[in-house]
Protein backbone atom coordinates (compact mmCIF):
# COMPACT_ATOMS: atom_id res chain seq x y z
CA UNK A 1 0.00 0.00 0.00
CA UNK A 2 1.28 3.52 -1.04
CA UNK A 3 1.00 5.85 2.33
CA UNK A 4 1.10 9.49 3.34
CA UNK A 5 1.97 9.61 6.96
CA UNK A 6 1.07 13.26 8.51
CA UNK A 7 2.64 15.11 11.23
CA UNK A 8 -0.15 13.67 14.19
CA UNK A 9 0.73 9.87 13.05
CA UNK A 10 4.58 10.63 12.87
CA UNK A 11 4.36 12.30 16.20
CA UNK A 12 2.23 9.46 17.92
CA UNK A 13 4.64 7.37 16.45
CA UNK A 14 7.67 9.35 18.06
CA UNK A 15 5.51 9.63 20.80
CA UNK A 16 5.67 5.64 21.55
CA UNK A 17 1.49 5.95 22.00
CA UNK A 18 -0.43 3.35 20.82
CA UNK A 19 -1.57 5.10 17.67
CA UNK A 20 2.13 5.12 17.37
CA UNK A 21 2.20 1.49 17.58
CA UNK A 22 0.10 1.61 14.46
CA UNK A 23 1.71 3.59 12.79
CA UNK A 24 4.92 1.48 13.34
CA UNK A 25 3.13 -1.72 12.20
CA UNK A 26 2.48 0.18 8.75
CA UNK A 27 6.37 1.19 8.78
CA UNK A 28 7.30 -2.43 9.21
CA UNK A 29 5.02 -3.64 6.46
CA UNK A 30 6.20 -3.40 3.07
CA UNK A 31 4.26 -0.60 2.46
CA UNK A 32 5.99 2.96 0.29
CA UNK A 33 5.44 5.56 2.50
CA UNK A 34 5.48 9.19 1.53
CA UNK A 35 5.93 12.69 2.99
CA UNK A 36 5.59 15.81 1.98
CA UNK A 37 8.09 18.62 2.83
CA UNK A 38 5.74 20.48 5.02
CA UNK A 39 4.92 17.26 7.06
CA UNK A 40 8.66 17.09 8.14
CA UNK A 41 8.28 21.34 8.78
CA UNK A 42 5.40 20.94 10.99
CA UNK A 43 6.85 17.54 12.94
CA UNK A 44 10.01 19.15 13.57
CA UNK A 45 8.84 22.45 15.00
CA UNK A 46 6.58 20.36 17.30
CA UNK A 47 9.51 18.56 18.70
CA UNK A 48 11.51 21.57 18.76
CA UNK A 49 8.89 23.62 20.61
CA UNK A 50 8.55 20.29 22.95
CA UNK A 51 12.83 20.32 23.61
CA UNK A 52 12.65 17.33 21.74
CA UNK A 53 15.24 16.12 19.69
CA UNK A 54 14.07 17.28 16.23
CA UNK A 55 17.10 16.03 14.84
CA UNK A 56 16.04 12.69 15.43
CA UNK A 57 12.35 13.55 14.21
CA UNK A 58 13.77 14.59 11.16
CA UNK A 59 15.96 11.39 10.74
CA UNK A 60 13.34 8.88 11.29
CA UNK A 61 10.64 10.35 9.00
CA UNK A 62 13.99 11.03 6.12
CA UNK A 63 15.31 7.31 6.52
CA UNK A 64 11.44 6.08 6.61
CA UNK A 65 9.68 7.91 4.01
CA UNK A 66 10.08 9.19 0.40
CA UNK A 67 10.29 12.85 -0.17
CA UNK A 68 7.19 14.12 -2.57
CA UNK A 69 7.66 17.07 -3.82
CA UNK A 70 4.22 18.84 -5.40
CA UNK A 71 4.01 20.67 -9.55
CA UNK A 72 2.40 23.92 -10.09
CA UNK A 73 -0.51 21.99 -11.24
CA UNK A 74 -0.78 19.82 -7.75
CA UNK A 75 -0.20 23.10 -5.77
CA UNK A 76 -3.28 24.70 -8.02
CA UNK A 77 -5.26 22.00 -7.20
CA UNK A 78 -4.75 22.37 -3.60
CA UNK A 79 -5.38 26.13 -3.69
CA UNK A 80 -8.88 24.90 -5.31
CA UNK A 81 -9.51 22.11 -2.49
CA UNK A 82 -8.49 24.29 0.38
CA UNK A 83 -10.98 27.28 -0.88
CA UNK A 84 -13.82 24.94 -1.49
CA UNK A 85 -13.17 22.81 1.83
CA UNK A 86 -12.65 25.86 3.93
CA UNK A 87 -16.16 27.20 3.11
CA UNK A 88 -17.51 23.58 5.22
CA UNK A 89 -15.12 23.55 7.18
CA UNK A 90 -13.42 26.46 8.86
CA UNK A 91 -10.17 25.12 10.41
CA UNK A 92 -9.47 23.35 7.18
CA UNK A 93 -5.72 24.00 6.70
CA UNK A 94 -3.81 24.53 3.40
CA UNK A 95 -1.76 21.67 4.86
CA UNK A 96 -4.21 19.55 4.99
CA UNK A 97 -5.11 20.39 1.60
CA UNK A 98 -1.52 19.79 0.66
CA UNK A 99 -1.83 16.65 1.90
CA UNK A 100 -4.61 15.04 0.21
CA UNK A 101 -4.01 16.41 -3.14
CA UNK A 102 -0.17 15.18 -2.85
CA UNK A 103 -1.94 11.57 -2.17
CA UNK A 104 -4.28 12.24 -4.61
CA UNK A 105 -1.78 12.65 -6.80
CA UNK A 106 0.21 9.53 -6.23
CA UNK A 107 -2.82 7.51 -5.52
CA UNK A 108 -1.55 6.80 -1.60
CA UNK A 109 -3.96 6.57 1.80
CA UNK A 110 -3.34 9.22 4.07
CA UNK A 111 -2.25 7.53 7.81
CA UNK A 112 -3.54 10.31 10.20
CA UNK A 113 -5.24 10.53 13.65
CA UNK A 114 -6.76 14.29 12.41
CA UNK A 115 -10.51 14.33 11.58
CA UNK A 116 -10.20 16.95 9.17
CA UNK A 117 -9.59 13.98 6.88
CA UNK A 118 -12.40 11.89 8.07
CA UNK A 119 -14.59 13.09 4.72
CA UNK A 120 -11.95 12.10 2.42
CA UNK A 121 -11.68 8.74 0.57
CA UNK A 122 -7.98 8.14 0.92
CA UNK A 123 -7.81 8.77 4.85
CA UNK A 124 -6.75 5.91 7.00
CA UNK A 125 -8.12 7.66 10.79
CA UNK A 126 -6.05 5.88 13.34
CA UNK A 127 -7.57 5.50 16.99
Amino acid sequence: MRCIIDTSAWIEYLNGSKIGEKVNEILKKENEIYVIPLIISEVVSKAKRKSDNANLAYDCIIKNAKIFDMTPKISKEIGILHAETRNKMPNFSLADASIVCSAEAIGARIVTKDTHFKGFKEAIILK
